[in-house]
């Protein structure tokens, strides 16, 4: 039988995973680890009270969707539905929860040799825009914030000029009046 290049994840026991400078008992319960095989996903267990600092990754591009319980986006509130996206090099965080939350990870790169890609956020792109994203970045965020029914704010759609922002705004304000908040 020849291969179709599907993929299907069976979950898997979520285990103990270190996170540098992260404070609590994080879990990871990896869907896919083989980019050969697309892109690699995990489910990340962010404990009560868990808290990992700002960071990056040189390796590549991640997004976050948030699949139940609270997590706060460099302070910013993000419910079940959130979703959040930056690319490399782009520095994201603290992440917080105040309750426990779990939060599906895609990343475009793969760890090696156990080695994982995670740079204290001294040297990435830095400098906030209005929605607390890194400028010269493309960080972005949408869904609920805090379950209420305004405007993304977990990095908000990132821009490094106020004509992309308020593009951005207006595009966040039409998605609102859809129903889509």
């Amino acid at each position: 039988m020849a291969d179709s290049g599907l993929r299907m994840a069976r979950p898997g026991e979520a285990v103990p995973f270190e996170i540098p400078g992260a404070t609590g008992a994080f879990k990871i319960q990896i869907l896919n680890e083989d980019r050969s095989k697309g892109v690699v996903t995990s489910i990340v267990h962010l404990p009560a009270g868990g808290v990992i600092p700002a960071h990056y990754h040189d390796a590549g591009s991640e997004m976050h969707y948030v699949i139940e319980g609270d997590l706060t986006e460099a302070g910013e509130p993000m419910a079940v539905g959130a979703f959040l996206t930056h690319a490399k090099g782009v520095v994201h965080g603290p992440h917080e929860s105040k309750g426990g939350a779990k939060v599906l990870t895609v990343q475009t790169w793969q760890s090696e040799g156990g080695s994982f890609d995670f740079r204290p956020a001294e040297g990435g792109q830095s400098g906030a825009s209005q929605s607390g994203a890194p400028q010269g970045g493309s960080a972005s965020g949408t869904g609920p914030a805090g379950g209420s029914s305004s405007p993304p704010g977990p990095g908000g759609a990132s821009s490094s000029t106020n004509a992309d922002a308020e593009t951005q705004e207006e595009a966040a304000e039409d998605h609102k009046n859809k129903g889509y908040s």
